[in-house]
């Protein structure tokens, strides 16, 4: 990406975002409603794809290949993420330099989630395995990195401003939980299971049926992807990367090797680091299994006529039970945080969850009690997911605040290494762990040693990784360094805007000026489809103008709820 590309100049590609602050337009649709269409694919290979190549495919025929093609695919994954990161970190373009790679990975995302579905049948095992594995890496290694890591740096890049940094660092988080959860985890469960794998009266998979039928899922979901990706693109801003841009002072491209140098040398650096690692690892572990563990560990499963559609069943109430907490979280993450400290309120989440974990193990075979362990969990989770963006955040500025330069690029890169890598060593894990035990899709029930390895890998795994998260952040006390690392960081700014021979301007003002600059050019286009409106229809323009005035002043006299909340932010 040119590091001035004038293609993003273009009218069409200008962001529909055009105040200062953060409001409810841009928190909706550019951080809720477009990325959870934009990750509604990727949500649901994590639940399904593994089934997807076992049970359609039938993977598990090439042997060692279905546990290692994931795994040994993470090198090509984090390769792809550091790529896409050194590219944010060296580009400055009228959209920004992260919101520029959404664009980029539209039609590749979308070729991508196609192809992986097109798979050659009826043919050699050596084709076949050639062709998902350069699918799967198109998808994972290439197309999802250059959205993700692009994706998860806007939340970084949108403000300075602590308070719509964290609701937009919740939002985010929520776009993900609910793509994973309500549409993932519930939705299709219980609409598309059956479409997915279509059984025959005996509750044995049809391959043919169901390979038709992934191929359709294939298309619908590479439309949704890139409608959500354009729909994230147009209602995002990067406020940070554009201050940085009208300073007007020549910007030193720093070398990835100083980037990860002043990273890795940072204690909070790598506690935020092993966080996502470690809580994402126990999430994504557990989120592969679930369909698994639906199918297998329940009774009334088994002994359904129509195996499919129960675990279906079964597997949508665990997300919606599962979801709720998330989705009520999503109220009350960003204020307990704000209370307790982002930390503190991590921690005490994360114990509550390791105790009510340990609720399934009454019986594992017992729905009403693993739901009972479900809920606890989610519960204790909500800090943990929806400020975990706000904490790299507020360690992103701390590094800036050091170094005089931010290391968005690299961090997130590694961030989306995490988060896109883990997701292949989950499905390595659980593929490896079930062929080991003798998995086959075709028996009744499955032997008493692939169920203990169900359980551990949907039960135990996420609680294991709460309690070495806890250790990991015991001792980050970044927060506290937020004021003093502000301050710096406006120096840092006016020092290199004076030494260059420039004219400071606080950030406070200039904000207020850009802002001002934005309104009179909105109002003078709203007056101009106004006179072009009632010319077409025959109004007077003056008389629907005083209209237009008296409305928005009753509305400035009497502020909705949702205004008095974005007005205090």
């Amino acid at each position: 990406m040119a590091k001035n590309s004038s293609f993003f100049d273009n009218p069409v590609l200008k962001t529909k975002i055009t105040s200062q602050n953060v409001k409810l337009q841009e928190m909706l649709i550019g951080y809720l409603v477009a990325p959870m269409c934009a990750m509604l694919a990727n949500s649901i290979f994590g639940s399904y794809l593994s089934r997807y190549y076992s049970d359609v495919l039938g993977w598990t025929k090439f042997g060692a290949f279905s546990a290692l093609l994931p795994i040994v695919s993470v090198i090509f994954v984090v390769a792809g993420n550091i790529i896409v990161g050194q590219w944010i970190d060296k580009t400055r373009t009228s959209a920004g330099k992260a919101r520029p790679y959404l664009i980029l990975s539209m039609p590749l995302l979308a070729c991508a989630i196609i192809l992986m579905f097109m798979t050659p049948t009826g043919g050699s095992n050596i084709v076949q395995m050639c062709f998902i594995a350069v699918t799967y890496n198109l998808y994972y290694a290439i197309a999802y990195p250059c959205y993700y890591t692009a994706h998860s740096s806007l939340v970084a890049l949108s403000t300075r401003n602590p308070n719509q940094r964290g609701i937009l660092s919740t939002l985010s988080n929520a776009s993900m939980i609910a793509a994973a959860g309500v549409g993932a985890s519930i939705i299709v469960p219980i609409l598309l299971q059956p479409f997915m794998f279509v059984t025959d009266a005996n509750g044995v998979i049809d391959i043919g049926a169901s390979y038709a039928n992934w191929r359709i899922m294939g298309i619908v979901l590479a439309v949704v992807t890139a409608v959500g990706i354009f729909l994230e693109y147009m209602f995002t801003r990067e406020r940070i990367t554009e201050e940085e841009m009208q300073l007007g002072t020549s910007k030193e491209v720093i070398p990835t090797k100083k980037h990860i140098e002043v990273c890795t040398k940072d204690k909070f650096w790598w506690m935020v680091i092993l966080y996502v690692l470690l809580f994402q690892a126990g999430q994504l572990v557990k989120n592969t299994s679930m369909s698994y563990y639906a199918r297998w560990m329940f009774d009334s499963v088994l002994s359904s006529s129509n195996p499919e559609s129960a675990s279906g069943a079964l597997m949508s109430t665990l997300g919606l039970i599962g979801g709720l907490p998330s989705a009520a979280g999503m109220v009350i993450a960003w204020p307990l945080a704000s209370k307790l400290g982002k930390k503190r309120a991590i921690i005490a989440g994360l114990i509550f969850s390791a105790i009510g974990g340990l609720v399934c193990f009454i019986n594992v075979h017992s729905f009403p009690i693993v739901c009972t362990g479900v809920v606890l969990k989610a519960i204790g989770i909500i800090p943990a997911q929806y400020v975990m963006l706000a904490l790299v955040s507020d360690v992103l500025d701390h590094l800036e605040a050091k170094n005089g330069f931010r290391s968005d690029g690299f961090t997130m890169s590694m961030y989306g290494s995490i988060m896109v890598g883990l997701l292949g060593l989950a499905i390595g894990i659980v593929n490896g762990v079930l062929s080991a035990t003798g998995y086959d899709a075709s028996l009744t029930r499955q032997a008493a040693g692939t169920e203990g390895m169900i359980i551990f890998v949907y039960l135990m795994m996420d609680v294991i990784s709460f309690v070495a998260v806890i250790i990991c952040l015991w001792k980050m006390d970044v927060e506290k360094y937020a004021k003093e690392d502000h301050d710096a960081i406006i120096a840092h700014q006016k020092a290199a805007v004076l030494a260059e021979g420039g004219k400071w301007i606080e950030p406070e003002e200039r904000a207020r000026l850009e802002q001002e600059e934005a309104d009179r050019k909105a109002e003078e286009a709203r007056k101009e489809e106004l006179r072009a409106r009632c010319k077409k229809q025959g109004l007077n323009f003056e008389e629907e103008e005083k209209k237009y005035q008296e409305k928005l002043a009753y509305k400035k006299a009497h502020p909705s709820i949702i205004d008095k909340f974005l007005g205090g932010m």
